[in-house]
């Protein structure tokens, strides 16, 4: 080997050592000395608003049981901490949709009731069970294997009957709902917990199908006074019903969106006084000068007509502020509306602020109120043609979540 290579070799040798004890006294120094390491962009989540919220629909629904809707990560709120501060306020039942939610929930310690209102396969049925998890089932042939499981276990499924009275999704038609309802009296496997369905269009008070799906409702629960037979705790009432049809509350009502101050829907009547719970901030990380008939963004769709200021922060499509809000959105900033200008990238998107420099640093608000300025969810689902709980629940867990 010649000397050069030698000297690389200790050259190299020598870094590594260098850097080793550099990480090393780096390691040894309080991390509390150093800044949050987060990306500048970032939710809120307003837990006297969660409760407020939670208050006026109990005092709403009376005497009806709560339960708490907490699924797509608790409408982009956060699984967890937000399932354990309903549990926390004695809500009577958690939601969710899918088998992982719950157990996500088991395995943090939310020893709460919790419902899984989606289909499910065969395999999924022992960890309901082992988890201790109630089960939606939506036909006779769902409960025969459910029961087989639970007797192979040695233990006693929770099950809650789902009728369909019009959505079509899962469940058995209310009218022909007899044979599961009898099987499920009879099962000595299986506890018989509730009976449902769910509504398709709630959330406009007009609508004539509202109706309808309360009266096939009705029917299906007929059939236990047919069987004189006990009738298990019945819900059907959404967030949409809650607003709007009483009569459909039941022993249980089903809270969403509505725990969460939103309103399901334009058609939507405002019954509650509700308090919205979510907050999107940033902070910008880049400002520049922009000349008259420059471009910003992909696809340069954006020109500007004077020479102006840009500023870029850190959050896009791939934190779930849609693209489609390109061009539609903005932001505030002490009390005062910036414009979203230039296609929203996947990480950052770009602010216009014709007037000055924003400077480095400045926390913007893209959800929630920022001196007297406010932008809602339901702003923000006018602008991109959707529903608020597109919104909501496409914010995903890139962003972190702080909670007060």
């Amino acid at each position: 080997m010649n000397s050069s290579a030698v000297h690389s070799l200790a050259f190299t040798a020598s870094s590594k050592s260098n850097r080793s004890t550099t990480t090393n006294q780096l390691s040894q120094q309080n991390v509390q000395n150093f800044s949050d390491p987060s990306r500048p962009a970032w939710i809120e989540v307003d837990f006297a608003a969660l409760a407020h919220n939670l208050s006026e629909i109990r005092k709403r629904v009376k005497p009806a049981k709560v339960m708490a809707v907490v699924k797509a990560n608790a409408y982009g709120h956060g699984l967890v901490p937000v399932a354990r501060f309903y549990e926390q306020n004695s809500v009577d039942m958690l939601g969710v949709a899918l088998l992982e939610e719950a157990i996500i929930l088991r395995e943090n310690k939310i020893a709460c009731p919790i419902l899984v209102f989606g289909g499910l396969l065969e395999s999924q049925i022992p960890h309901f069970l082992l988890h201790q998890i109630d089960i939606t089932v939506s036909s006779l042939s769902k409960l025969e294997q459910v029961e087989r499981w639970a007797l192979h276990l040695g233990c006693k499924a929770r099950i809650h009957l789902k009728l369909d009275t019009g959505m079509g999704r899962i469940g058995t038609r209310a009218c022909s709902g007899m044979p599961m309802i009898e099987a499920a009296l009879l099962s000595k496997n299986c506890k018989l917990i509730g009976i449902f369905s769910h509504f398709a269009c709630a959330d406009d008070p007009n609508d004539k199908m509202n109706a309808l799906q309360l009266e096939r409702f009705e029917e299906g629960i007929g059939h236990f006074e047919k069987l004189n037979a006990p009738i298990p705790m019945r819900h059907i009432a959404n967030s949409g019903a809650i607003l709007h049809q009483p009569k459909s509350f039941f022993d249980m009502v089903r809270p969403g969106i509505l725990l969460y101050g939103i309103q399901p829907d334009a058609k939507s009547l405002a019954e509650l006084e509700l308090r919205s719970s979510l907050s999107l901030k940033a902070k910008t990380v880049f400002q520049k000068g922009m000349w008259k008939g420059q471009t910003v963004s992909y696809g340069a769709t954006w020109k500007a007509t004077k020479n102006t200021w840009i500023s870029t922060i850190p959050i896009g499509y791939g934190d779930g502020f849609m693209r489609s809000l390109s061009g539609k959105a903005e932001v505030i900033y002490e009390g005062k509306r910036f414009p979203v200008v230039g296609k929203i990238c996947m990480d950052q998107m770009m602010i216009e602020s014709p007037e000055k420099c924003l400077p480095n640093d400045a926390e913007v608000t893209l959800i929630g109120m920022n001196g007297r300025e406010v932008i809602t969810v339901e702003n923000l689902a006018d602008q991109a043609q959707t529903i608020p709980y597109e919104i909501l629940t496409n914010l995903n867990s890139r962003l972190p979540r702080y909670y007060s």
